[in-house]
């Protein structure tokens, strides 16, 4: 699954924006399917989208669909999470993982296949 290392988490205000950055290694990042995922304290982890690194095929939760773009980044290896008009119920630590194949559209059923997360960024969204 390869070493990714997520960054640039904060505390918003609802309706604000926040980009967070997901560094993969070469070998991690190339061919990849590479996802975004959340857990609020208490709740299940949560895929949020996910974007193969050599199509930019990506999908979307339907919860964030129209606020939140996936994006690449081939020369630095990295995938970012564009994160506009944020709501409270975005609040949560969010991971990077990534997986040498296609992307699903069922972009959930990627979590049973991660074994080992990252330290997350945290993402805090006030009202």
């Amino acid at each position: 699954q390869g070493q990714l290392v997520e960054s640039g988490g904060g505390s918003v205000q609802a309706g604000g924006s926040l980009t967070l950055s997901c560094v993969a290694s070469e070998d991690t990042y190339s061919s990849a399917c590479i996802g975004w995922f959340r857990q609020a304290p208490g709740k299940e982890r949560e895929a949020v989208a996910n974007i193969y690194t050599r199509g930019g095929s990506a999908f979307y939760a339907d919860s964030v669909k129209g606020r939140f773009t996936i994006s690449q980044d081939n020369a630095n290896n990295t995938v970012y999470l564009q994160m506009n008009s944020l709501k409270p119920e975005d609040t949560g630590t969010y991971y990077c993982a990534a997986r040498p194949m296609f992307c699903s559209r069922d972009i959930q059923s990627m979590v049973r296949f991660i074994d080992n997360w990252g330290q997350g960024t945290q993402v805090t969204v006030s009202s």
